[in-house]
């Protein structure tokens, strides 16, 4: 019994590398590949293991690359339930551009999912939730998932006596109407949730807690990129400053900051201290190389104090 349980739907296996420059027809020269497991869910489970807590990743997962997906997991020691599936377990490929300092990355679709498939992410993850304090669903649905999935997930979570937290965008997040505890959309997820243009923060807020109001969930923690992040309950509206770092490679930050924040959760901390130590999160991982996640020594250090 773990007390955070995470989902991903559209696991990968994440391929980075890097070459002198990008560009057409030409072979490109690559250097030494990283290979990392990835997808929102794992990257949750995989941050809270490194800052010392609890949680198993449940996904599905298919293929020879389903397969490494298993061995990187099984090597850093990070827990998870594998859901069998016939398809195969996509790949991601992020080259970094050595010239410019530009990063690309190619995001391949997931393998399409049957009824019975993904109803039996949602068999496993149910008898899993029980006893957890936290249910976590982070990232895409693949093809053949139903657009009301993480509706679904939300509860089963409050049956199993969870709290549920999503970090998802497009239909998936505007089918998921009521039962969350805590969203984290980006400012552009937010702005195309609500179809408005958010110009001011003052609109940020009240498209925020219009949402709350509707049900939907019960925290907002709103990401502005280069600008901090909005905490927003019924409440309490809070802009937290962002935290100045070097940046190599923006993949996984995201998940970073949802995997530090639902640790601190765990831990007692305050909801305000939680977001902060996740912005450190997500800040530490802007400063490693490629898919690399954070370190926890980098989270420490920029959040401030020593994690318990």
């Amino acid at each position: 019994m773990t007390q955070v349980v995470t989902l991903t739907m559209n696991p990968a296996l994440d391929i980075a590398t890097s070459a002198d420059k990008v560009m057409p027809t030409d072979k490109i020269r690559c250097g030494t590949p990283r290979y990392d497991p990835g997808g929102g869910g794992i990257n949750v489970a995989r941050v809270i293991r490194t800052l010392g807590g609890d949680a198993l990743a449940v996904f599905p997962a298919g293929g020879a690359s389903g397969q490494a997906l298993d061995a990187l997991l099984d090597r850093e020691h990070t827990l998870y339930c594998r859901v069998p599936i016939a398809g195969v377990t996509r790949e991601n490929f992020t080259v970094d551009e050595r010239q410019s300092g530009q990063q690309f990355r190619f995001v391949l679709p997931g393998p399409a999912l049957g009824e019975e498939e993904w109803r039996a992410c949602l068999g496993r993850l149910a008898r899993l939730a029980e006893g957890a304090r936290f249910v976590v669903a982070s990232g895409s649905l693949p093809p053949g998932v139903p657009a009301d999935f993480f509706q679904q997930v939300s509860d089963l979570a409050r049956k199993a006596g969870a709290r549920f937290v999503l970090d998802t965008s497009g239909e998936a997040l505007r089918e998921t109407r009521t039962g969350v505890y805590l969203l984290k959309p980006s400012l552009r997820e937010l702005r195309e949730w609500v179809g408005q243009e958010l110009a001011t923060e003052a609109e940020q807020i009240t498209a925020a807690r219009s949402l709350i109001a509707q049900g939907v969930g019960e925290i907002m923690v709103v990401s502005l990129g280069a600008k901090g992040a909005l905490l927003v309950t019924a409440g309490e509206a809070v802009r937290l400053d962002p935290i100045a770092v070097p940046v190599r490679s923006a993949v996984g930050a995201g998940d970073s900051m949802v995997g530090a924040i639902v640790f601190g959760l765990t831990r007692g901390f305050s909801l305000r201290e939680a977001v902060r130590l996740g912005m450190a999160a997500g800040a530490a991982t802007l400063m490693t190389p490629g898919t690399e996640l954070c370190r926890r020594d980098d989270v420490e250090r920029l959040y401030g104090a020593p994690i318990a």
